[in-house]
């Protein structure tokens, strides 16, 4: 489809972005399974390294916002909001990012020269949609059930994960060594999550025992009524928070303590959690402790400075993103209760 137009590959990335983000919901997945693929095509081509894996990094965070996203379930169960508005809710702001690493990358790539791939003829494009649509109907599916109210989102994780084993099995991608695979994954990444919430949930005990929360909430109020404020003070701490500590932790750690703030404010609570997972994606792909740079990094192997180099001009269009969202809340609330 865009192969062979100027910077093809790096639309290849975001496109591909896009999709894996409505297949997986992790970004370290999404980063290491785009970076493996489409590394070593844009270096053979002659496109920037640093550039190339920086694109990649940030594509691969799309899938934290785009539904089914993990840490929004993990934020839905944390501060008591329904999934099903965060999932629905992230959807414009995931299509905002894509939209703005379709311009920046365009803007970038304006003058630059690469070997580019021939046009595909209609035949081969027909036969590439054939080739991907019974993949490509899990994220409709998801979606679908749940604007319907046809299952909750618990049962839709059931239904994809019936719905992908079956492709799997029809396309002759599954074998025995493969689930295997996925199972010892699957133990590996929920005791991670489990062990990660059971230190942050005696954290929270300890914050509310405390009475942190209220005293915070009280001295705010002394200080400003503007929930548009509220929210500024808010992105800026979470965007240093991000920079040294990973996603699902942080939202762990810090929902308990910022709830009592938000009903104070009356911000409604999914708004609220789709700005912060979208805020702490940004710190995965930002130093020192950017996971999903890393992960780039290693498949680069380049450094991080100079990966930082290649991925700041996509830092920033997302840094203007959250800004227009912070300012215009419209954006995700209208949206996101017409679509739950």
């Amino acid at each position: 489809m865009v192969g062979h137009i100027k910077g093809g590959l790096g639309y290849v990335v975001i496109i591909s972005g896009l999709i894996f983000a409505g297949l997986s919901g992790s970004a370290v997945a999404d980063t290491a399974a785009l970076g493996a693929i489409l590394i070593p095509m844009m270096v053979a081509r002659k496109y920037d390294v640093a550039r190339s894996t920086g694109l990649i990094c940030a594509a691969g965070i799309i899938s934290v916002v785009i539904p089914p996203s993990i840490p929004m379930i993990v934020y839905g169960i944390t501060a008591g909001a329904s999934i099903t508005k965060l999932f629905m809710g992230g959807m414009v702001p995931g299509f905002l990012m894509v939209i703005g690493l379709w311009l920046v990358w365009k803007y970038l790539y304006r003058n630059e020269e690469q070997t580019v791939e021939p046009k595909q003829t209609a035949q081969e494009r027909w036969a590439a949609f054939k080739a991907a649509f019974l993949p490509l109907l899990l994220p409709v599916i998801i979606i679908i059930g749940l604007r319907g109210g046809i299952f909750t989102p618990t049962e839709a994780g059931v239904v994809a994960a019936i719905y992908a084993a079956v492709i799997s099995v029809i396309l002759k991608g599954l074998t025995l060594d493969k689930i295997q695979d996925v199972f010892l994954g699957t133990i590996k990444t929920t005791a991670m999550v489990m062990f990660v919430a059971a230190a942050a949930m005696i954290s929270a005990f300890a914050v509310t025992v405390a009475q942190i929360p209220m005293e915070l909430v009280e001295f705010i109020k002394g200080i400003t009524d503007s929930p548009t404020i509220l929210m500024f003070v808010i992105m800026l701490f979470l965007l240093l928070v991000g920079c040294v500590m990973d996603l699902i932790p942080a939202v762990l750690i810090f929902v308990p303590v910022l709830l009592p703030l938000l009903r104070a404010y009356n911000i409604d609570i999914a708004y609220f959690g789709i700005m912060m997972v979208i805020n702490l994606s940004i710190g995965l792909i930002t130093p020192p402790v950017g996971t999903v740079l890393y992960v780039g990094s290693g498949i680069a192997k380049i450094g991080i400075a100079r990966l930082t180099k290649g991925i700041y001009p996509f830092l920033l269009v997302y840094a203007v993103i959250l800004l227009l969202l912070t300012l215009f809340p419209g954006i995700i609330i209208v949206p996101m209760n017409w679509l739950s």
